[in-house]
């Protein structure tokens, strides 16, 4: 027997899909693209920056890899690694985990990227795109194989480059500020004591 994969017609055909499973999916061309689990240092990174940040914003502005951001283009989803929200999203978010494209862009989104050039690009050129497109006002694009942080912010509507940190550089904001954490510590979050 031939089982066809299912097509979906539009975004809202797809919000209203449940396959009964925690799967996290990129709605790409119609087709449903099943998004792998991070690995255990992108999670560990990531956890290490949700700690920084907790203080600066609180914890219900701070969503990990489960939000769910409507973008134009293909895939017409992203799931950002780390996202600040803004203080509307909160009520916003309470049935689904979705920012769509009429709501207001979150603050903040972090990227962890993977190893591998697919990666990379996804990171760097794809999302970097749909996030400018979305009006996100920044964007920290986290490198552990360079040990960077590329902060960029919306100016504009066209992401500029705002620094690119790297080894003892502090960890900054244009919307946050400075932080009080170094860049090393980042890239050395399973030793490191935050504050």
């Amino acid at each position: 027997m031939i089982q066809l994969k299912r097509r979906f017609q539009s975004f809202e055909e797809y919000l209203s899909y449940d396959d009964g499973t925690d799967h996290l999916y990129e709605l790409f061309n119609g087709e449903l693209i099943e998004v792998p689990p991070e690995s255990g240092w992108n999670i560990e990174i990531v956890n290490f920056l949700f700690v920084v940040l907790l203080p600066l914003v609180g914890y219900r502005r701070l969503r990990g890899h489960g939000l769910e951001l409507e973008v134009r283009g293909e895939p017409r989803n992203r799931y950002p690694d780390l996202t600040v929200i803004r203080e509307e999203h909160i009520e916003q978010l309470r049935q689904r985990n979705t920012i769509r494209l009429s709501m207001a862009p979150p603050m903040l989104v972090v990227e962890v990227v993977s190893p591998g050039e697919l990666q990379r690009n996804r990171d760097y050129v794809a999302k970097r795109m749909q996030y400018q497109d979305l009006g996100i006002p920044e964007y920290w694009i986290v490198d552990p194989q360079q040990e960077t942080i590329l902060v960029l912010s919306l100016e504009n509507g066209v992401y500029t480059e705002t620094a690119t940190l790297q080894g003892e550089d502090t960890l900054r904001s244009p919307l946050l500020g400075p932080l009080s954490v170094k860049v090393s510590e980042v890239f050395a979050a399973p030793d490191a004591e935050v504050m």
